[in-house]
């Protein structure tokens, strides 16, 4: 008579520790992640802003868990590769996309067709940082404001060229064209550390390029800077005015970075990723990253990341549009 209560004690025991189990592995798994080396891709060739900042988180990871980060640069095509090669990853939070809004809200506009989903394809973990870009010019060149530039591309429609190696430096000198009233040549490069190299050969006329790609020339003095994309002045380049303020009004144009991890990624591990990279935004490499690019660290939850990509493909589509652009 006694049995069967003791085998449904022991029945009810055993169910109690598998819900106990299943209720608590999840969070060991986000605990115990990672336990093996790490991919970051990223869609720029190295010594991109992207590249920089991806070695820069990556080498805080590898100090905090003792884990190695490998950054694998896929340039080209305008961040598709990368973006590919990211969504068709093993989703087990070991390859991360460290990307900007080239992938995930400006491509999905300036191309008919993808070989990814910006949305489906990828786990947003966090936003990263924001940053603003630089219009150059050869440091030789007759141009020495944005005036300048402007004169010459009023005289002598389309002769003037750009170069850009990612959707935001292409858009930056779409959108300068737009509201300029001028007709400036576009050089497409599959990175802007390749556009500044043809820049600096006298190939391209000019170029819009992220801070940290484009500062180390521009303090060596073999590139001249006549203004800034963003809304501000950046402290890097403190006398540099904002191309609003040297003739084009309400000109601006920044740019972000983000991490993606492939869809279908164990919630704990991405709640396990968002925290080791949120913490890597507090490093003194990423800091120093930050200070020299003129950018700023820019911290979100994968939900706020989710509604803020949302947004900004949306304002990307609206300034693509006005600029012309049809898509390819």
């Amino acid at each position: 008579m006694n049995r069967f209560p003791r085998r449904l004690t022991l029945a009810l025991l055993t169910s109690l520790a598998s819900l106990t189990s299943l209720t608590w592995a999840p969070a060991a798994f986000g605990q115990a992640f990672p336990a093996k080396p790490i991919t970051f891709i990223v869609p720029f060739a190295a010594g991109s802003a992207t590249d920089q900042l991806a070695r820069a988180l990556g080498q805080f990871i590898t100090e905090q868990t003792h884990q190695a980060v490998v950054v694998d640069n896929k340039a080209g095509a305008s961040g598709m590769l990368a973006a590919q090669a990211a969504a068709r990853a093993p989703a087990d939070g070991y390859t991360v996309l460290i990307t900007t809004n080239t992938t995930h809200a400006a491509n999905q506009h300036l191309y008919k067709k993808l070989p990814y989903d910006a949305v489906k394809d990828f786990a947003p973990i966090t936003a990263l940082g924001k940053g603003g870009q630089v219009m150059v010019v050869k440091a030789d060149a007759p141009f020495k404001t944005v005036a300048d530039v402007l004169a010459a591309a009023r005289k002598t429609p389309g002769k003037l060229s750009f170069g850009s190696g990612s959707s935001s430096s292409r858009i930056a000198g779409e959108l300068f064209q737009q509201m300029s009233g001028t007709d400036i040549l576009h050089v497409p490069y599959k990175s802007n550390p390749l556009a500044i190299t043809d820049l600096l050969g006298g190939q391209i006329t000019m170029m819009f390029t992220d801070a940290s790609t484009g500062l180390p020339q521009i303090k060596g003095g073999k590139l001249r800077a006549l203004g800034v994309t963003s809304a501000r002045r950046m402290a890097v380049l403190a006398d540099v005015p904002t191309i609003d303020e040297a003739g084009v009004k309400g000109y601006d144009m920044g740019y972000w970075f983000a991490a993606y991890a492939g869809a279908g990624t164990p919630a704990p591990v991405v709640q396990r990723l968002n925290e080791l990279l949120q913490n890597g935004l507090k490093s003194a490499a990423v800091k120093a990253f930050f200070d020299a690019s003129g950018g700023e660290a820019f911290p979100t939850t994968p939900e706020a990341l989710a509604k803020f990509q949302q947004d900004e493909t949306a304002k990307w589509g609206r300034v693509i549009k006005a600029a012309g652009i049809e898509a390819e």
